[in-house]
């Protein structure tokens, strides 16, 4: 950014580090944390192994056939180092 842009800038950052001061002086005691304004909550469906051999799990080992390499269990990866 330019000097001039800068300097424009300064104003508006110095309002907004104001009211970040301002509502750090709000008194927030018995008010529990919230993530959204309205109640949230998931639906979930209950996590079962399906035991039909084709579309459920415990397929391990027909998964790692496809794999260019596979150790212990797992897809063997090529190690990266930067």
């Amino acid at each position: 950014m330019s000097d001039d842009a800068l300097d424009r800038m300064v104003p508006e950052l110095n309002q907004i580090l104001d009211w970040v001061e301002q509502l750090g002086s709000v008194d927030v005691t018995g008010i529990e944390p919230m993530t959204a304004v309205i109640p949230n909550t998931l639906r979930l469906r209950d996590d079962v192994v399906d035991a039909d051999p084709l579309t459920g799990g415990n397929r391990r080992d027909a998964v790692l056939a496809n794999a260019p390499a596979a150790e212990h269990g797992f897809f063997g990866v090529p190690k990266v180092i930067e």
